[in-house]
């Protein structure tokens, strides 16, 4: 296996790090600080200008929908602002998701943020011709944005099968019910269109029962009942929201794949998606683990730098150690997705989902105990670092799950039954 990225990756990953640390980087810090002060006195859930200025140079640039995959992304790549023209692999992409996740503006303002990505694959592999029309080629553009609703509060959602919300056909329409949270992106004013699964068929196979419908967000009975705060950070300007459907219809045309097919969209969609969320974490921790080697170096305690106490020394190195560690076994898991699609890749996928976030929530933590009060505060990025990689333990599936996967496709090589 052959994990060294094709000479156009190497280049757009270069290009990516050196617009993330030339242009996003010094601005960052002044966003998170307008962002705080509009929390304060006005909209938290407006955007700040300066998002459209740092897509417009993004663009400009050709780092824009780079997550477009290379085996689908055809005449969209060459039209949306795709450098060269095509997709790339899921090892190609793996070093750029990485070089993203060290910023949080990076992937928002590349147009390669979830849950958008996720969505427009989605669009680009099951969505009819009208479909990718209309919803799919303005999100391409950045003129919209998207949510994922799935998630239910009622209902252990770890087991997807259990979700209460419905869609059920009504002759040319579609009418949706039930109660969705966790859906990230809807706190967006230009969010438009959420992709939302629910029951249709109570009497079919566990895992034909289910439809994926695109729901307007302006269509009447779809009501935003209040955004939720993720260890008291609202993810402003995207957010998660619980939203109630009220008797909402949508034509059937709507339908992603045609009804009982959302589970079939959801494998093909989540592979991929899960690598770019473990590339990103891995990026993630290497921003810690950069602030607290500086840190380490810059600060001095009983008269000695931080780097020459308590073990840090070890800490770091573990560190250093757990990140390379990762990355190699999610480029495993690209590369086991590339040669032979999401089926050849179910465990090597769960194991990076459950390596990945308890890696970098790990490495984020020590960063933060060798900044101090400090990284508990706002002043430095790595509460808000360490929240996300908790997160992502429980977004996609929680580690429990991901390890029974694993366990059950491990046993199973010695006659053990489902």
């Amino acid at each position: 296996m052959d994990f060294a990225p094709s000479p156009r990756a190497a280049d757009l990953t270069a290009r990516v790090n050196a617009f993330i640390d030339d242009v996003v980087a010094p601005a960052e810090e002044g966003y998170h600080a307008d962002l705080a002060e509009q929390r304060r006195t006005g909209d938290p859930w407006r955007p700040l200008p300066l998002i459209e200025e740092l897509k417009a140079e993004a663009r400009a640039r050709g780092l824009w929908n780079l997550f477009l995959p290379a085996e689908h992304a055809g005449e969209y790549a060459a039209r949306f602002g795709v450098d060269g023209g095509e997709g790339l692999t899921n090892v190609d992409y793996a070093p750029i998701a990485e070089a993203t996740g060290r910023s949080a503006l990076a992937p928002l303002v590349m147009n390669c943020n979830a849950p958008d990505t996720g969505n427009m694959e989605v669009l680009l592999r099951y969505g009819t011709p009208e479909q990718r029309a209309t919803w799919l080629e303005p999100l391409l553009e950045g003129r919209i944005r998207s949510a994922f609703a799935m998630t239910e509060p009622d209902v252990a959602s770890s087991d997807a099968t259990n979700m209460a919300a419905t869609a059920v056909v009504d002759g040319d329409e579609m009418v949706i019910n039930g109660r969705k949270w966790w859906s990230t992106g809807i706190g967006h004013p230009d969010c438009r269109i959420l992709v939302f699964m629910g029951l249709t068929d109570p009497e079919a196979d566990r895992h034909r029962r289910h439809s994926m419908v695109l729901v307007p967000r302006d269509t009447p009975g779809v009501k935003v009942e209040r955004m939720l705060n993720t260890m008291g950070y609202y993810d402003e300007p995207l957010g998660h929201g619980e939203v109630s459907f009220t008797d909402v219809r949508v034509p059937l045309g709507n339908v992603i794949g045609g009804p009982g097919e959302a589970f079939a969209i959801a494998q093909g969609r989540l592979g991929p998606g899960r690598v770019h969320h473990c590339m990103r974490l891995i990026g993630l921790a290497e921003m810690a683990l950069e602030r607290a080697c500086r840190r380490s170096l810059e600060r001095s305690a009983f008269g000695k730098p931080l780097a020459n106490l308590g073990g840090n020394r070890e800490r770091i190195a573990e560190a250093r150690i757990a990140i390379d560690s990762v990355r190699l076994l999610v480029l495993h898991a690209a590369w086991k997705l590339d040669v032979g699609g999401p089926l050849n890749a179910l465990s090597e996928v769960a194991q990076i989902k459950v390596a990945a976030p308890a890696m970098a929530q790990q490495v984020i933590d020590m960063a933060m105990q060798i900044h101090g009060g400090g990284g508990l505060s706002d002043d430095h990025p790595l509460a808000g670092a360490w929240t996300v990689a908790r997160a992502l333990r429980l977004a996609d599936g929680p580690d429990e799950v991901h390890r029974g996967v694993i366990a059950r496709l491990e046993l199973g090589k010695y006659g053990a039954r489902r």
